[in-house]
């Protein structure tokens, strides 16, 4: 049985793990440093599109945490890659943010709204009657659905506002056709996350604090899991699910301690 000292690469995700409201959670730079100095492989892993890594490696920086932007692995990153694989080259039509937009053209493709292969939805908080009717009639016409992540809202200052799962979900209505989804809790993501860092399953980690896409997908892409209680999932949780993590901690604070 694995335990986390046999564990060579780790995958975290952010919120909820390693900050909570922008605020780094106790524990959270340790782990990070000792990653570091022990010259660890490790990603950081969100599900959000809008921001590329490096408005991310600022944002956590302002936290007080330490993560170089080629650590961070988002949702939109992960659905160039696919895509890469896929259909190098294909002609997209995008709906995101600057995360989204720029993921895609460095990984070779050409925006457009004429010829287009595949309808790629991304987080955004501009979506448009505009853009989605495009979308609609793209789709309409033959060219493929692709979502970054399947998150149906997402929060504000003022409360929830609708996401990506929300939009799609209206895009499904109009057009019979559903996307095919490359963020958590689809184990695409940590497959393309555990290529971009060279790493082996059965030496790797996921570290999460949702039963529902962090700890399935990484049981499902044959992952050491470990959920930490500083997040979405509590104690009490657990019992739900059919499905267990391979090690439940307090917080990252408790992880560390371990290594």
């Amino acid at each position: 049985m694995r335990t986390p000292r046999d564990i060579e690469c780790w995958l975290t995700d952010m919120d909820g793990v390693l900050v909570h409201e922008n605020a780094a959670i106790p524990g959270a730079a340790d782990l990070l440093r000792l990653w570091v100095d022990t010259s660890h492989r490790f990603l950081v892993l969100t599900n959000n599109s809008i921001f590329t890594p490096r408005d991310l490696a600022a944002r956590l920086e302002r936290s007080g945490l330490s993560v170089p932007e080629e650590t961070l692995w988002t949702s939109a990153l992960a659905t160039a890659a696919f895509l890469r694989d896929q259909h190098p080259g294909a002609r997209l039509y995008a709906i995101g943010e600057a995360g989204l937009t720029t993921a895609l053209h460095s990984a070779g493709f050409i925006l457009t709204e004429v010829d287009v292969d595949y309808v790629v939805l991304g987080e955004t908080r501009t979506y448009s009657f505009e853009q989605i009717t495009t979308a609609v009639r793209l789709i309409s016409k033959g060219a493929k659905f692709i979502c970054t992540n399947p998150d149906a809202t997402g929060p504000s200052p003022e409360g929830l506002l609708p996401a990506t799962g929300a939009v799609a979900a209206m895009i499904t209505t109009a057009t019979n056709r559903r996307p095919y989804i490359v963020g958590k809790p689809n184990p695409m993501m940590f497959r393309s996350a555990l290529n971009k860092i060279e790493a082996h399953s059965e030496t790797t980690a996921m570290i999460g604090d949702r039963m529902d896409t962090d700890i399935v997908a990484g049981m499902e892409a044959g992952l050491f899991t470990v959920l930490v209680l500083t997040g979405i999932t509590s104690r009490d949780d657990l019992e739900r699910f059919p499905y267990q993590p391979s090690l439940v901690v307090e917080s990252v604070a408790e992880l560390r301690d371990m290594l």
